[in-house]
């Protein structure tokens, strides 16, 4: 019985040591071939800026390593003309829709040009002192997310004053996939500006490819564009964000189930602004939705005044799903609204706000007529399998 029980926790030490092996094995695998961006192979771009007087679209993700993209030109002695802001401004920090002021920024005495608001598209005048432009954002790879519609107004930009584009790639933390449906042309807009789905799956240098390609510039122009592409990326890869993406997007999770809880901001139902845990959570002041329970507030640098502000919400928690199982899905914005039709109300509040977010005028109209999930995904099949093969053509990375 001894000799039993001792080779038994012979046996279980040794698989226990052998299971460390794999692991420091699978992790040493790993940090062989890390992921280098774009703005980290800067002797293939650099030389391109030489002499030149450059303005920067970038944003608080522009980084190398631990250094601001910004800091480090300055340092190799580039020619900064000007930075351009997205949405939530240079630094970040500025809550959704909110208007960004033209300022300089505090660090380096450089001009902030806003392109968001008014002034989405850098005029003739804000590019008359510039010979080249270089942007450097990461994305999250949802259609709706503005950093890309920024990106394609730089180009139009670049393209009417014949000023060369340079595109730092980065990793797509959605592009393991497709899904959607492709927005239609009537429902082109700054949370649409391109026929392609929800979820679309390229990085933004495949998609400012793809963007010239297509001649989806204005009157069929193409862009005088160069993309530094990255090295050892492919798709299938989760890749874990360095920095927020915005103030609203603080995680992985976060940014996997953005693109479907976003359709609730067509709504009064409250998907955690106003909480440490956005896009995390779907609740509304009634008992009924759920058993989570939060109450949303104002939080200076994230979110001021969100729906529901002071009011206890019920719904459910999505916090313990884990990142790498998350995908596309309607199930969420199907199951509310049909609690909304059974108290004798409408779920959206805000009709043409949630067209855009869809990119069509149908989907609403299924979801209230009952249709499933499978019923309405076959509905766009076609012009999904459609974009998919297009898509192809301009893929830079392994699927």
């Amino acid at each position: 019985m001894k000799t039993s029980v001792f080779l038994l926790i012979v046996f279980l030490y040794a698989s226990s040591c052998s299971n460390v092996h794999t692991q420091e094995n699978s992790s040493q695998q790993a940090d062989i071939n890390p992921i280098i961006m774009g703005a980290e192979q800067y002797e293939k771009y650099l030389p391109l800026l030489e002499n030149k007087r450059v303005a920067l679209v970038v944003n608080q993700s522009s980084l190398i390593k631990n250094t601001h993209l910004v800091d480090f030109l300055l340092e190799k002695g580039v020619k900064i003309q000007k930075i351009f802001a997205p949405e939530h401004g240079f630094r970040g920090n500025i809550d959704r829709g909110k208007h960004i002021n033209n300022e300089l920024d505090e660090k380096t005495g450089l001009p902030i040009v806003s392109m968001y608001g008014k002034n989405r598209r850098p005029t003739d005048e804000q590019m008359a002192d510039v010979d080249i432009m270089l942007f450097d954002i990461q994305d999250v790879g949802a259609r709706f997310f503005t950093y890309i519609s920024s990106m394609n107004e730089a180009m139009e930009a670049c393209t009417k004053n014949k000023i060369p584009f340079i595109v730092l790639d980065r990793p797509n933390p959605l592009g393991d996939y497709v899904d959607g449906p492709v927005r239609q042309e009537k429902f082109k807009s700054f949370v649409g500006m391109h026929p392609i789905p929800i979820v679309h799956g390229l990085t933004v240098g495949e998609l400012a490819k793809m963007i010239n390609g297509e001649n989806w510039l204005e009157n069929g122009k193409q862009c005088d564009l160069t993309v530094i592409t990255m090295e050892n990326y492919k798709h299938s890869m989760h890749y874990s964000l360095q920095v927020k993406p915005s103030p609203n997007l603080p995680n992985d999770l976060s940014i996997r189930l953005y693109p479907s809880l976003c359709f609730f901001e067509a709504t009064e139902v409250s998907i955690g602004r106003g909480t440490n845990f956005p896009f995390q959570v779907i609740a509304y002041p009634d008992p009924d939705f759920g058993d989570s329970l939060f109450i949303p507030h104002d939080i200076p640098g994230m979110q001021m005044n969100p729906i529901q502000e002071g009011k206890v919400c019920y719904g459910i928690d999505l916090r313990n799903a884990k990142p790498d199982t998350v995908y596309f899905t309607l199930k969420y914005v199907i199951d509310f609204a049909k609690k909304f039709r059974e108290k004798g109300d409408t779920l959206v509040t805000k009709l043409r706000w949630f067209n855009l977010l869809a990119g069509n005028d149908v989907l609403l109209k299924q979801i209230n007529k009952g249709l499933s999930e499978k019923e309405i995904k076959a509905s766009w099949k076609k012009e999904l399998d459609e974009y998919k093969t297009m898509r192809k053509k301009y893929l830079l990375y392994p699927q």
